[in-house]
Parts: C-alpha cells; structure tokens; sequence
C-alpha cells in the first residue's frame, strides 16, 4: 500500500477508574468494564488484563499499516494526561496526544494552561457529556472562551466530540467566530446517524475545522462491514465541505471489539464511491497536514497465515 495512514481518533488507557454522572467505570477482566451500571466488552477479550497500551496499540498500527495515531481523551475512561505525556514523550513519530481539563466544573482554565506548559499541543473536550440533568457547561461561556484564545495564541488543537444534532452547533460556532485562527477538529462525524448532523458537518466550512469519523463504524454498526451507510455519509460530507476537510479515525480500541483494526478503514479502501485521490486525503493526507506529523515509518504488508 503506497499510502499514508494515520488514524486521527483513538484512545488509551492503563486502567479505568472513574464515574460519569455519579454512575462508577471500572476495569473488570477479560476485556470488560463495569461501565455505568452494566457489565459491557470495552476491550477485545485477549487483552484480559484490560491494559489498552500504546505498545498493543502499536502492534495493531504496524500490522494495519496505520503510520500514526492522534490518541484523544473521554470521560469514560478517566484522566490519562500523566500517561499519555510518558507516550508522547517516548513514540513522538507515532503519537499526537490530547491533554484533558475536568470540564464539569468551574476552575479548569488553570488546568489548561499548565497542559500547555508542559507541552500539549493539543486538549480534548468530551463536550457531548457537558449536559447534564444536574446542568450545562456552555462551551461559549467565559472560561471557556478564555481557555480557547489561549490555546490560539499558542497555536494548540481543539479536538471536540459534540452531541447530537445541532444541540452544541450554535456554542461552537460563537467560539469559532471568537477564535479563527484555532484549529479545531470536531469527532464522531458530527454523529451521522442523527437528524440534524450537517450541522456540525458544516462547521468545517471555516478555514481552521476539520471532521474526524472516530466512531463510524459504532455509528453503523448495525449495518456492519462493508458499513455502506458510512461510505455515503463521507461523500455527503465531501459534497458539503470538501474532502480536504475530513479525515479517518477509528475509536481504537471500543469499535475493534467488533471489526479489526484494519477493517475500521478497509471499507474505505474497498469502495468505488471514493475516488483514489479522496481516498488518500480521507485515510491520511489530511491529518497529516493538519496534525503536522513529520517523518512516518514505511510499514510492509505482512501475510497472514490464512493467506
């Protein structure tokens, strides 16, 4: 494969150990997690001690020849910034990782600034889980504003998961207004299965946003492989936006539960609705630029034994 791929949404962890909305998130064995009331695979089950590592990580990259990662952060999964900076610091070629503030309360700015001092290039916000029935965190609100034109000035990324619909469009447009020069990279593919996704689609329409699909293959999965729902959603965003504006991501490791890794973008690769050139920009190029990863390892295609 003469193409470069860079995965621009996954996540890492060494241990679950948290709560969302007072409902706890527990690492179990076997690949599963106590998650939010129910016992649910959050792992694939070989990976019994629900380590999710940047070493298997790796592993999984060069055999699905995916050159580089940007790893993102959820709520979910607890605050993984001390693990996270110890990755960057050791795979800087393979890794562009995402700081995180608690955002659910007042007083993160703080957290931000001292992300940024200890060289983040880039923080995450699950904004999807800023709503609550306790309330809302406005993601135009002044502390907020205040963290986004610090991050401008210090030329960091945005990456963003918004909720459904156009529910949090509005808030991220004023801040994108607030803010031209930050670069902002919105996830979940504006959450293509809901009403109102164009929404979020349409940000991109400014010159700093860029789409991430981490999680298509979730949002399809009841279609499954080859995902045809998703494929016609990307040229729907390409018609929209450009394609210049989308890039790959696989919500590495939860949607490999399902799929492999490689078939997280293989149905890209396979489809005759894309032209090369998309294809190329979608699975690699774009991140690329956006992200600016430097010098990628050329990784061989290994057979497999049932080949």
């Amino acid at each position: 494969m003469n193409r470069v791929i860079i995965d621009a949404h996954s996540h890492l962890w060494l241990w679950q150990d948290t709560a969302v909305d007072g409902l706890p998130i527990r690492t179990l064995e076997n690949g599963r997690s106590l998650f939010m009331g129910e016992v649910r695979q959050m792992l694939p089950p070989f990976m019994t001690d629900g380590r999710n590592t940047a070493e298997v990580f790796l592993s999984n990259m060069d055999y699905a020849q995916v050159a580089a990662a940007v790893v993102t952060q959820e709520f979910i999964d607890g605050f993984q910034n001390d693990y996270l900076e110890r990755v960057a610091g050791r795979y800087p070629d393979r890794f562009f990782v995402c700081g995180m503030c608690e955002f659910r309360r007042p007083g993160f700015y703080a957290q931000a600034e001292e992300l940024a001092d200890r060289g983040f290039k880039a923080i995450k916000i699950p904004a999807n889980r800023l709503i609550t029935q306790r309330g809302r965190v406005s993601l135009a609100s002044d502390e907020m504003m205040r963290m986004f034109r610090m991050m401008e000035s210090r030329g960091m990324i945005l990456s963003i998961d918004l909720a459904d619909d156009d529910v949090q469009a509005g808030e991220m447009e004023e801040a994108i207004a607030e803010c031209p020069a930050l670069k902002v990279a919105i996830g979940h593919f504006g959450m293509a299965t809901g009403r109102n996704w164009l929404s979020q689609i349409r940000l991109a329409r400014h010159e700093n946003v860029r789409i991430e699909s981490g999680g298509i293959t979730w949002l399809f999965n009841d279609e499954f492989y080859p995902f045809a729902g998703a494929v016609r959603a990307i040229r729907r965003a390409a018609d929209e936006v450009g394609m210049e504006k989308l890039m790959w991501g696989s919500d590495y490791p939860r949607t490999i539960t399902a799929i492999t890794y490689r078939m997280s973008y293989d149905f890209i690769v396979k489809t005759k609705e894309l032209s090369d050139k998309e294809k190329t920009l979608f699975l690699g190029e774009n991140a690329r630029s956006f992200y600016g990863f430097g010098t990628l390892p050329e990784l061989p295609y290994i057979k497999n034994m049932s080949e």
